[in-house]
């Protein structure tokens, strides 16, 4: 999961690009870039944070008006800075590109752009095999002018040669900027113009408050399986191009957006309210003696807030974030999440000491924030912890772009509730059904007929998983976790 932006702007842009960027570091801590263009292209794109890999001397050379911008999560590769998107290729035009997802076939289309084509994909960056297979279609009207039917074939032929999710952005020198997105809407991607000056400008961005904080006004999300060109004349072109049905990832609301976005037409925060409203209703038949509601912040506030509401328990503040410490679920590597658990919260002991708690998170994955959680919170002196998940259980591998790719991860597999709460020390773990779950996030915007469930139903709406592609998934998964590790212990 990363931050992808586009900016198609009449001035200096850069100013707008990096406050746009910080919007979306929580979709990405890994590593960040920004790519500028005023007749010739300029990037910069480092390992860490934002705020660490900027400074006053690289951001005075990225002059253009023109940027594409991301923040990246790794889930393939070992977090290099080979890796860190935007990436850019001379030829034919100069094409750069940044992408947020996760391609099924990033290996079978790097072999076959070597062996067929003679082009070597020199990263393990998906965006660069995307770049490269565009281009394939481009070449063959190098000598015509570019219109916009002749994108949006190129679109099309990625469809065709393309398996997984992304969400793209390309800017063709000196021609224009092109957004699309995979076949199922898998992972998001918005568009919004600014009117407010003679010359409008253009925006893409992975969530709507990266749009909302430069102010654009006029937003409205990719249709799934289309794509929107805007020309050098900045004339916006539109055309869906795939039929597929939208598949949007329910994970997005659960635990990665910010709560103030909308994807899909779709509020995270409210999708947060109805999915604790939905907990609510299951706690509530269990008839559990609870003192105090506490959320794991800051994903499950909103859930907790809800559940207090409907349950009238007292909703308390009981665990004090580190807010300099980054989100634990998207750093790489088991052992840095587990050694940043220890020093991201802190429980307040009033709050919990003598009290039976129930702690509510958005999901239990590996269960060790869960675990660690629970050992503070009875440490304070707390009866019962009772712990609750507003998302089911997560049993299957995501190959669409989470960082939980083999089953081996997740606490749930092959485990009841009750084992579950074993495991982590609870007195007893209440989970979301899928049911409900899918039901709360579709309240706002019933069109979408159902979500990508993929990581809680092992269901996968591409249709082209096969055992086998999750076995060899699995297994360069699991080889550059070790490998991973093992550079981290050193």
């Amino acid at each position: 999961m990363c931050g992808v932006i586009g900016i198609y702007d009449y001035e200096e842009v850069i100013a707008k690009t990096y406050t746009a960027i910080l919007t979306l570091q929580h979709r990405g801590q890994d590593s960040a870039g920004i790519l500028t263009y005023n007749g010739r292209f300029h990037l910069k794109k480092g390992n860490g944070l934002v705020r660490d890999i900027f400074d006053h001397r690289n951001i005075a050379r990225l002059k253009g008006h023109i940027s594409i911008a991301h923040t990246r999560y790794p889930t393939v590769g070992e977090g290099s800075v080979e890796d860190a998107q935007p990436f850019w290729i001379n030829y034919p035009y100069g094409i750069a590109g940044a992408h947020n997802g996760n391609l099924t076939n990033f290996f079978e289309l790097k072999q076959e752009l070597f062996e067929k084509s003679h082009k070597i994909i020199n990263s393990n960056c998906d965006v660069e095999a995307i770049l490269s297979i565009f281009t394939e279609h481009l070449e063959k009207f190098r000598s015509k002018e570019l219109t916009p039917d002749i994108i949006f074939n190129a679109v099309r032929y990625v469809y065709r040669k393309v398996k997984g999710s992304y969400s793209v952005v390309i800017y063709i020198a000196d021609k224009g900027m092109l957004a699309f997105r995979d076949p199922f809407g898998l992972r998001p991607l918005l568009f919004g113009i600014n009117r407010d000056k003679l010359i409008p400008s253009f925006a893409f961005a992975s969530e709507s408050v990266t749009l909302d904080v430069l102010g654009f006004k006029d937003i409205k999300d990719l249709k799934p399986g289309s794509a929107i060109f805007i020309d050098k004349n900045r004339k916006v072109h539109e055309k869906k191009i795939s039929n597929k049905p939208h598949r949007p990832c329910i994970f997005e609301y659960i635990y990665f957006a910010r709560p103030d976005s909308y994807l899909n037409k779709i509020n995270v925060y409210k999708s947060r309210v109805e999915l604790g409203k939905k907990l609510a209703k299951k706690i509530k038949k269990i008839k559990l003696p609870i003192d105090v509601i506490v959320p794991v912040p800051d994903s499950a506030r909103a859930a907790a807030i809800e559940i207090a509401r409907i349950l009238n328990i007292k909703y308390r503040e009981g665990l004090v974030k580190n807010r300099y410490i980054g989100r634990t679920f998207i750093m790489p590597g088991d052992t840095l999440r587990k050694e940043s658990i220890n020093y991201k919260l802190n429980p307040i002991a009033d709050v919990f000491k003598n009290k039976n708690v129930l702690i509510v998170d958005d999901s239990i994955v590996r269960g060790n924030t869960s675990r660690s959680i629970i050992q503070m919170v009875r440490d304070t002196g707390a009866k019962k912890i009772y712990f609750a998940s507003y998302s089911a259980p997560l049993k299957n591998p995501c190959i669409y772009g989470i960082d939980m790719q083999t089953r081996g991860e997740f606490i749930a597999t092959n485990s009841t509730p009750e084992q579950i709460a074993n495991k982590i020390g609870a007195d007893k773990v209440i989970y979301q059904d899928v049911k409900d779950m899918q039901e709360a996030v579709r309240e706002q915007n019933k069109e979408i007929k159902s979500f990508c469930k993929a990581c809680f139903t092992g269901i996968y709406p591409t249709g082209d998983v096969s055992k086998h592609m999750l076995e060899q998934i699995e297994e360069e998964r699991e080889y550059m976790s070790k490998h991973l590790n093992l550079t981290l212990n050193k």
